[in-house]
């Protein structure tokens, strides 16, 4: 490939300002005078080959918790050229004094200055320096771009000084040379006043002739994302032509790119090959998801597929389709969140052949998964920058019918431990659950999340319907369910006739049904909550016992037995103490769910049925059945706490295993119920009770419950 331009035509002037390629030890590593505190590059110290097979490692082992995707084979990593000078984008904060740059290593928000930075393209490098320069002569002058200071608070209005956060800076590549836009994201409320920005971005564009627009972002109140949701272009284009291989697309400023433009190719040109556009002989037509600006919509259309985009952001959609009607391409884009267009697509029954998905970070929504699978479609792209929100999300399309074969990671951020991912999934048929016991009466099977335990319209199948896959088990009805977003352990009779006789022996006052859970916040060690619950117009009595497992970035990993079946009630008792289950959307602390979702990939409630205690009626032995925890809860707490926790909790035994054994009965004993301690997998039924007062499920349960511990 030949190497970028390092300015536009006629901009030699600032050549100089470009930084030489990286020096090397001899063994293949890249050398940065920042490496010790910059935290942008973290293995920059590792031999490329081991930052390859580092990149490879975090792929195999985020399958490697699903079951579904044990025979799953991640081929190597497809290695980055070049490796350094290849960001096209770059989001540097600013800080005291004119820093330009990225947070130091170790937490913290201490900006790191990194003049030189290796991993910047040439033009951005540019742009970098005159930035830096003007922010540090407005931070001595108090001039427009001067640097906000969060320690004068956020109520301070003053304008015309400490107004300036971060910039966005995005090179766009054209026949005529390479060109960069500028947002300048600052906080609202004490930015300076319009004339004086346009004033600013005249200057720079002044110094730095490749800069072929400015816009201003504005910043909301304490928000953790660099970028606000207003954009305003105060210099230059609104939105700049842009080509990555054979495709051409518009550019805006803060729009989503891949940081490799070389990778982002591989990205296209492998997409196009497994979906055989250029080899059929009829055009195929592809449903592409995430769309963004349209980069992968217009390089499926550039090989002879017509494509239907769906993005959000309308101006985004918008630019697309106008790039599509330049070039003749067949690309029609559609403003709208992907789940009101996927639903309207399944209503009208709309015909696809194939799928692209490119969602972000935090993966594609339940929803999503669910929408998709709706519409039959025998091929889907899953193009993934996170590997544990992509195996998740892979796990739940293996039950909704779709294998996949190889995952294809490669290089997209060299010198980081980011890697991209391309799966491509097949549609072959939803599995059978597994078996976790069976006899001639009933099967115990192992239930995944987002599923129903018997069919519900919205969704495309069932633990039911699955259940009945399995050899004389076609008759099979549940015994007892779990809600749609819990996991584990369910009960099937195979003869409806049976049903009954199984319903009294696990609602039996010996029978146990145990469950993992993780709350908010950090609970009492062990205790009980007795608070009655209404279900159609009654109350009935119910009694939940927990004991406390493990704190986890603040919050608790439970071992939750209720001692009755009603509707929701750990779901409803642990909220009534003012403890909801993380991922609850109807009880739980809606801010904490969101943060979960976000940095830890938890797209549903944090509840696994992980053992089923119960005396088998013609065994004459008490039935232990156990379903270990799944692999998208074992990522949560493995993202929260790191691996420690999970090791101790495996250590006590208290994640399950998937599995079955039983206890013969006690001589002379009239109870096959395990007295003494069981450790981490047992609950006291001694502890003390917490007795709230009784309310209905219209009353607020997001306080703490009274009584006593």
């Amino acid at each position: 490939m030949a190497p970028p331009d390092r300015t536009s035509p006629g901009d030699t002037s600032l050549l100089s300002l470009v930084p030489p390629p990286p020096p090397s030890d001899g063994t293949n590593r890249v050398t940065c005078e920042h490496a010790d505190r910059c935290g942008g590059c973290p293995i920059i110290g590792l031999p490329y080959g081991e930052q390859l097979a580092m990149k490879r490692g975090r792929v195999v082992q985020s399958a490697s918790r699903y079951p579904a995707l044990e025979l799953v084979y991640t081929e190597p990593v497809a290695a980055a050229e070049p490796v350094v000078e290849y960001r096209t984008r770059a989001k540097l904060i600013v800080g005291p004094g004119g820093k330009l740059g990225l947070y130091a290593k170790g937490g913290g928000h201490q900006v790191v200055d990194i003049p030189n930075c290796k991993v910047l393209s040439p033009a951005l490098a540019v742009v970098a320096e005159r930035l830096r320069a003007q922010v540090a002569a407005d931070a001595a002058n108090g001039g427009p771009l001067a640097p906000f200071d969060p320690g004068l608070g956020a109520a301070l209005t003053r304008t015309g000084s400490g107004a300036l956060r971060a910039v966005d800076l995005r090179e766009v590549r054209s026949d005529e040379g390479s060109k960069v836009l500028v947002t300048l994201v600052v906080q609202r409320g004490r930015a300076a006043d319009r004339a004086k920005l346009e004033e600013a971005a005249l200057a720079l564009v002044r110094e730095a002739p490749s800069i072929a627009g400015v816009a201003v972002n504005f910043h909301e109140g304490e928000s953790p994302q660099i970028l606000g949701n207003e954009t305003v272009v105060i210099h230059g284009v609104s939105a700049a032509s842009d080509r990555i291989g054979l495709a051409r697309h518009q550019a805006t400023y803060g729009s989503f790119v891949q940081a490799h433009r070389g990778q982002a190719e591989r990205i296209h040109k492998t997409l196009a090959d497994v979906l055989g556009i250029s080899q059929s002989g009829t055009r195929i037509r592809v449903l592409d998801l995430y769309g963004g600006s349209g980069a992968i919509a217009l390089a499926l259309a550039q090989a002879g597929a017509e494509v239907q985009m769906v993005e959000s952001f309308a101006p985004a959609a918008n630019y697309a389709e106008q790039a599509a009607l330049e070039d003749g391409l067949a690309v029609r884009a559609e403003a709208s969140d992907v789940a009101s267009a996927l639903r309207r697509y399944v209503e009208q029954r709309v015909k696809f052949d194939a799928a692209i998905v490119n969602p972000p970070r935090r993966g594609m929504s339940p929803l999503a998964r669910e929408l998709v699978s709706r519409l039959e479609l025998p091929t889907i792209g899953y193009v993934s920058c996170d590997p544990d929100t992509l195996a998740r999300d892979l796990d739940h399309f293996t039950r909704l019918g779709y294998g996949v074969a190889t995952l294809r990671p490669l290089d997209m951020i060299p010198l980081t431990d980011e890697v991209e991912t391309i799966a491509i999934l097949r549609k072959t048929g939803g599995p059978a659950p597994k078996v976790a016991y069976e006899d001639e009466e009933i099967l115990v099977v192992e239930k995944g999340p987002h599923e129903p335990t018997t069919p519900q319209g919205e969704y495309a199948s069932s633990l039911l319907a699955r259940t009945r896959r399995i050899p004389g088990a076609d008759g099979a009805v549940p015994v007892h369910r779990l809600d749609i977003g819990t996991s584990g352990l369910v009960m099937f009779v195979k003869d409806p006739a049976n049903l009954a006789r199984w319903q009294a022996v696990i609602g039996h006052e010996l029978a146990r049904k145990i469950y993992v859970a993780g709350a908010r916040g950090v609970t009492p060690s062990k205790g009980s909550i007795t608070r009655d619950l209404r279900e159609d117009g009654r109350m009935y009595t119910a009694r939940t016992r927990y004991r406390r497992l493990a704190v986890a970035s603040g919050h608790s990993v439970l071992r939750v037995v209720p001692e009755q079946g009603r509707t929701h009630q750990i779901r409803r008792h642990l909220a009534a103490i003012g403890h909801p289950l993380l991922g609850d959307d109807r009880y739980g602390h809606a801010p904490t769910n969101r943060f979960f979702e976000e940095k830890n990939a938890l797209d549903r409630t944090f509840l696994h049925c992980v053992r089923l205690e119960f005396d088998h009626p013609t065994k004459a032995a008490r039935m232990i059945v156990e379903a270990s925890l799944p692999g998208d809860l074992r990522a949560v707490l493995e993202r929260t706490s790191g691996p420690g926790t999970l090791r101790f909790l495996d250590h006590k035994n208290a994640l399950g295993h998937s599995g079955m054994s039983s206890i013969p009965p006690p001589p002379d004993s009239g109870s096959l119920f395990p007295t003494g301690d069981g450790g981490a997998l047992d609950v006291d039924a001694r502890s003390p009770t917490i007795r709230p007062e009784m309310v209905t499920d219209d009353d607020d349960l997001g306080g703490r419950a009274t009584g006593d511990f």
